[in-house]
């Protein structure tokens, strides 16, 4: 490593910072992490060499003041956060500090979307035609931030009713997430291919690809799952995005590792420019796998002024990977971010993850819900499938509800592994949440033996059960009584067989066939991960039935957040359908409507509040019509 980059403070936070800083540590670089006062003890602070609080990730004048207590002679910024503001990159350089990433003046010119489609335009790259509506024809259409990305500040718009309350919300957002509400609007590819190229360059002019990724899995323009290469275009498509993404690169001058977008039109085969982020990827893995290369060690190398060690000639591609996003999301409860402490987290051996989630962790509202990455590698697209279902069926998560059981039926559906899915897929898209009738059994199981041991130490202990005699029939209450009948091995009848236990891990045969989960019982709620979905079982006697009543018109946060708007005031009349308060949590917005037409009453929600999961916001009481 060029001695001109010894100090790297990483201006991020969760699984990009420890990914970051793996890699800087192996160079010899002395690492630096920031954190708030939420993230005082967080895996990325205890992996630095040295960590410096900051009031916020977003504060410009504290992370460049932070770096310069430390001595960096250069900031990572990962993505997200400050990655892509060019005053960020412009406050570095005037304190004689390098970005790893582009300049501020190419940031300026190719991080917002809007420049970036003239530069596009002017260097002959077909772009997606742009516009305004201005008649039913016109739609739909696409609303986007100018100045972001990762699908924040987007909204799809299928007719006039719909333009101007999509265009505030996506307002809302850009402004909450980049610090720039200005918008742009283009025409809406109802069934398209993302197609994305890596691209990286040096101080020197060398520009090389590293082939592309399809990240066409995605829900509201968030990436779900990311692979590559990718498995539908054709020679002559690759050989376009990947030459007009390095002339792109070369044409303005641009410095370190970027992603130039596209956006292949299905319907007409066309393939459109979108945009170029000026940073590492999210799914930078997919890239390092099947070209066998580092991308943050490339990245620092150019950072330090070094010419880039490879050719294009040397970009080869071996093999096909995978990437599944996991989230603290309720991907089978309306996608509604999650938020609470963890209790078990088991990642699994075998395939590359990146994450900063440990057991007993807490997981807020206040940063996006991604909580790590499970990467799998294999010698066909079908083999990395494979393996990317495997290693989810072994991720547990318990105490949180995650996505990983999304992903895992996601991963494991025909169109995945046909390559039909589209960029819209998802939206309208049904995945079948998975059946509770195995985890109720795992958990049952582990119920009636829990009653049954007495002085002989946890059931999940290492070395295994150790009971002194065959149980009695037991009636575990879960959501429903369950009898468990151990000295005959049935479950509700079932036949039940233990194979193995220890360490919460419990692999049963039912019916004759194979299962494994992991469980924890306790005592008000016994939870299982089964195939990478978390199942929790509170127990009736301990909690009661708290649900209100279907149509007493009581409205509960459904997701801890803030509260962004109150449309209502107390004795107001309401229709059903209309808007009553809007919610956000970690960067999404959720609209709580009437649920019939009445009047408002025992108003608790107010704007700019926090509120907890299930708070009681308000009453909608129904009008009672006369008897005719």
């Amino acid at each position: 490593m060029s001695s001109s980059v010894k100090t790297l403070l990483v201006a991020n936070r969760g699984e990009i910072a420890l990914r970051v800083m793996r890699t800087a540590t192996a160079m010899g670089i002395r690492t630096i992490a920031l954190f708030t006062d939420l993230d005082a003890d967080a895996p990325h602070v205890r992996a630095a060499d040295d960590a410096v609080r900051v009031p916020s990730y977003l504060d410009i004048d504290s992370v460049v003041a932070a770096a310069q207590q430390v001595g960096a002679d250069a900031v990572h910024p990962g993505y997200g956060f400050l990655s892509e503001r060019a005053a960020f990159a412009r406050a570095l350089e005037t304190a004689g500090i390098k970005l790893v990433g582009p300049s501020a003046d190419v940031m300026d010119r190719m991080g917002r979307k809007d420049a970036a489609r003239e530069i596009a335009i002017a260097a002959g790259v077909p772009v997606v035609p742009q516009g305004e509506p201005t008649d039913d024809a016109s739609y739909p259409v696409l609303v986007k931030a100018a100045a972001g990305g990762g699908g924040k500040g987007m909204r799809v718009v299928r007719s006039a009713e719909e333009y101007d309350d999509a265009v505030a919300a996506a307002r809302r957002e850009a402004l909450s997430s980049f610090g720039d509400d200005t918008m742009l609007v283009e025409k809406y590819v109802e069934h398209g291919r993302h197609i994305e190229v890596q691209v990286l360059a040096d101080a020197h002019g060398n520009v090389v690809h590293l082939f592309e990724r399809d990240c066409s899995t995605q829900r509201r323009h968030q990436k779900v799952l990311e692979e590559a290469p990718a498995p539908t275009i054709t020679p002559e498509i690759r050989e376009l995005v990947t030459s007009s993404a390095v002339a792109l690169s070369r044409h303005v001058g641009y410095e370190n590792a970027g992603t130039v977008e596209f956006l292949l039109d299905a319907d007409t085969g066309e393939a459109y420019f979108l945009e170029m982020n000026t940073r590492l990827q999210v799914e930078h893995p997919v890239t390092e796998a099947i070209t066998g290369l580092d991308l943050v060690e490339l990245q620092l190398r150019v950072a330090a002024g070094e010419p880039l060690p490879i050719t294009q000639a040397d970009v080869t591609v071996t093999g096909h990977a995978i990437e599944a996003r996991v989230y603290a999301e309720d991907s089978f409860g309306g996608f509604l971010p999650q938020a609470g402490a963890t209790s078990i987290v088991r990642w699994p051996a075998g395939v590359r993850v990146d994450h900063a989630l440990e057991p007993e962790q807490v997981v807020s509202t206040s940063y996006d819900p991604m909580l790590g990455k499970v990467i799998a590698h294999g010698a066909t697209r079908e083999d990395a499938r494979r393996a990317l279902v495997d290693a989810l069926d072994r991720t547990a998560i318990l105490g949180l509800t995650t996505n990983t059981g999304f992903l895992r039926a996601l991963a494991a559906s025909d169109e995945f592994r046909d390559a039909t899915i589209d960029t819209a897929w998802l939206d309208t898209a049904v995945v079948e949440k998975p059946d509770d009738e195995l985890p109720r059994i795992f958990v049952a199981w582990v119920s009636a033996m829990l009653t049954a041991v007495v002085d002989a130490g946890h059931p999940f202990q290492s070395d295994g059960w150790r009971s002194g005699a065959d149980p009695a029939p037991t009636i575990v209450e879960l959501d429903r009584p369950v009898v468990v009948d151990r000295a005959r091995g049935t479950v509700d009848g079932t036949e039940v067989r233990q194979v193995s236990a220890a360490d919460h891990t419990l692999v049963l045969a039912v019916g004759g066939t194979r299962h494994v989960a992991v469980v924890n019982v306790q005592p008000h709620v016994a939870e299982v991960s089964y195939r990478g979905q978390r199942f929790a079982f509170e127990r009736p006697d301990v909690f009661g039935d708290h649900a209100a009543d279907v149509g007493d018109g009581t409205i509960t946060s459904p997701m801890p957040g803030t509260i962004l708007d109150v449309r209502v005031a107390d004795g107001d009349r309401v229709e059903a359908g209309q808007v009553l308060v809007v919610l956000e949590a970690m960067k999404m917005e959720l609209s709580l409507k009437a649920p019939f037409d009445g009047t408002v009453t025992a108003l608790a929600a107010t704007t700019g509040a926090q509120v907890a999961l299930g708070a009681t916001l308000l009453e909608v009481e129904m009008e009672v019509q006369p008897d005719e």
